[in-house]
């Protein structure tokens, strides 16, 4: 624990600091990333609590808020996700982790978005060509999180990204970055159980630039001028587009500490290079039987002093079942609200062994 205080100290500073600077920032740079699939939130147990979970996750969810938390996980996990989203669109991640003893924990997965069919039209043929296409957004990631000391985990990750529209397509490569500090203060039992302090850098990289066959064209360079070559082949150059780059910081209480009951509450302040600073906040209640199931409440509100925002309150819930040998099946569900977008579910299995 010797740097501990230090740390501690620094962050919650941090902390304090965020929501003035969210009070007094205004809006900019809205709709200039490209690829924002990948700040949507995949994981139902992190959309239950509001998104405020940079420093409580400690499974294969980690793969996506924070990769520290990857650090903390006891088992090997699969995990998938589904999230119907707006206007028939769907989100998907699927994940795997093996915990290496002494090692570390490795984890690959797979996000993305499918925007559903699409008619493909022209400036001559406005009510479509007859012709359809589906555009789509992935990203492949690899992860790897490992507990430093019984306080200190962190966690990193490298991602592919590839976006596709008809016959266009730009990639990126981007990592993220996390650690999870246990500073074991306010527990009401032992020091595991104390104030959590986590943060995390998400999709640090490239920038995008879409690219393909619907940018050629043929063209006369030189219309006024005989013997020039005619139909030249040319490709127009699109500009380069950032990613949503997501910084984290949050912190997380457990003033209910029990065999049987747990309460846990976070919250996470947010800057990202798309918008301004927000605040998310969360709370999660644990009932506990021992050596059969575990029952979990959650609710929270997203996206706080984030003007303009539909964002609003979230709720949700899961069951993980133990059996004898040790394995477990958990099963999540959350709602949001996203005001006159209307409201999305999100659907989660997570297959601990």
């Amino acid at each position: 624990m010797k740097y501990s205080k230090q740390l501690t100290a620094i962050l919650i500073a941090l902390l304090i600091v965020a929501p003035r600077l969210v009070a007094k920032n205004s809006p900019n740079r809205v709709g200039t990333t490209a690829s924002n699939f990948l700040e949507l939130g995949y994981d139902p147990q992190g959309i239950a609590m509001g998104e405020a979970c940079v420093s409580t996750v400690d499974n294969l969810s980690s793969v996506y808020w924070n990769p520290a938390g990857l650090a903390f996980m006891k088992k090997n996990e699969v995990f998938f996700a589904y999230q119907p989203w707006l206007v028939e669109t769907q989100t998907y991640i699927a994940s795997a982790g093996v915990v290496v003893p002494n090692i570390g924990t490795f984890a690959a997965s797979a996000m993305g978005i499918n925007y559903g069919e699409m008619d493909v039209t022209t400036m001559e043929l406005q009510e479509g060509t007859g012709e359809t296409f589906t555009p789509s957004d992935l990203a492949v990631n690899f992860s790897y999180g490992k507990e430093l000391t019984s306080w200190f985990g962190f966690g990193a990750t490298i991602k592919y990204i590839h976006s596709s529209i008809y016959h266009c397509s730009a990639n990126a490569v981007a990592a993220d970055f996390g650690v999870i500090i246990n500073t074991g203060y306010f527990s009401p039992s032992d020091k595991k159980d104390g104030m959590r302090i986590g943060m995390s850098l998400t999709n640090y990289g490239t920038r995008m630039r879409y690219s393909g066959l619907d940018m050629m064209r043929s063209i006369d360079i030189a219309p006024d001028e005989a013997g020039n070559y005619k139909d030249i082949k040319v490709q127009y150059l699109t500009d380069t587009w950032e990613i949503p780059l997501v910084f984290r910081i949050g912190v997380s209480l457990n003033p209910i500490v029990t065999t049987v009951h747990r309460l846990t509450v976070s919250m996470d302040a947010l800057h990202v290079n798309n918008n301004n600073e927000s605040l998310n906040f969360g709370a999660k209640y644990t009932l506990n039987v021992p050596g059969a199931a575990k029952l979990f409440l959650r609710a929270g509100y997203r996206s706080i002093f984030l003007e303009n925002s539909e964002f609003g309150p979230t709720f949700g819930g899961g069951i993980l079942l133990q059996s004898m040998h040790g394995n477990a099946i958990q099963i999540d569900y959350a709602f949001r609200d996203i005001g006159i977008l209307g409201n999305t579910n999100a659907m989660g299995l997570s297959v601990l062994f």
